[in-house]
């Protein structure tokens, strides 16, 4: 099967080839023969419904900084693709949502990945509160009483943006911290939305597992541990990923998430896990992939270029 692909992204020159999901896409898809064409979000447009791009056909090799060529640009309808994939990174912003009500418009005459409704609907610190028995004690707020009385019951706690993504803006608050005042209202000054309160789990220091879903199915999972200086354990953020096998427990988690991601046709999902409990839900642009492979994991762009092959069949 030879599929016309468009990939939506951020800008191809920027990426760090070694460990993005992205380019692991496309690298696979070629190899399967795809015809492949590359844009970013800004290049979008809809004129009376209908939607387009200037899109540059695409070949990608496996070599830092000199990893793709383009062609020229072409202004074309998105529905005359067989598949797009919706691969750029958060936040998850107003542009963002945008985004999605565009390629929601180019459905079901061509196959988005993932779902643009359902990524619009499924934001990742939003949809895994659907599980909150799975979850650590965590609110979603921007009243200060309320987190005044979430740190009385819980003690330590992690602060984040409700949509920031990568690690960024990510604070420990001590039970007793003094900074917490001084936190408190750079949050609120700098963020229009609520933000993200979670009980602090000691286990991120043994590693923060990320556990990647494909149409529902376990596929595979990395240990990203945190350096010694830091919270984080975002690899941009200096993780260090290491091989891991699934528990019994995050193993009953895929299982809990299964239907629910499969109902709303999020074909490629990256659920992350602390100690034996489920913090996020990652639809809007999963990563992972190269860092399962190279540790001797499942090629797991192989497994979704197989799902997307299927779906696109039963739409033939």
């Amino acid at each position: 099967m030879s599929l016309r692909i468009a990939v939506q992204m951020d800008p191809i020159e920027r990426i760090r080839v070694a460990g993005d999901s992205t380019f692991a896409l496309l690298l696979e898809g070629e190899r399967r023969g795809h015809a492949i064409s590359y844009y970013t979000p800004e290049r979008l447009a809809m004129i009376d419904g209908k939607v387009f791009a200037t899109v540059q056909a695409l070949k990608v090799r496996d070599q830092e900084r000199d990893h793709f060529t383009l062609g020229e640009g072409k202004r074309v309808e998105l529905s005359s693709f067989d598949v797009v994939l919706m691969r750029q990174d958060p936040p998850f912003d107003l542009a963002y949502i945008t985004a999605t009500h565009l390629l929601e418009r180019v459905q079901p005459k061509t196959l988005v990945v993932n779902d643009p409704a359902e990524v619009r609907n499924a934001p990742e610190k939003m949809f895994v509160n659907e599980f909150a028995d799975l979850m650590p004690p965590t609110l979603i707020t921007r009243d200060l009483a309320e987190i005044k009385g979430f740190r009385a019951e819980h003690g330590d706690v992690v602060m984040k943006p409700l949509y920031g993504n990568g690690g960024e803006a990510v604070f420990r608050v001590t039970r007793n911290d003094i900074n917490f005042g001084s936190l408190y209202e750079l949050f609120a000054k700098t963020f229009r939305e609520p933000w993200v309160t979670q009980k602090y789990l000691a286990a991120v220091k043994e590693g923060d597992k990320r556990i990647i879903l494909v149409d529902g199915e376990f596929a595979g999972a990395v240990n990203r541990v945190p350096a010694a200086d830091d919270l984080r354990s975002n690899m941009v953020r200096g993780g260090i990923a290491k091989a891991t096998e699934l528990t019994a427990r995050e193993r009953a988690i895929c299982e809990r998430l299964a239907p629910e991601l499969k109902k709303r046709k999020l074909l490629f999902a990256g659920i992350d896990v602390i100690g034996d409990l489920l913090t996020e839900i990652n639809v809007t642009s999963p990563t992972g992939i190269r860092a399962v492979k190279k540790l001797g994991g499942p090629d797991i762009a192989a497994l979704i270029w197989d799902a997307i092959e299927r779906k696109r069949q039963t739409r033939a």
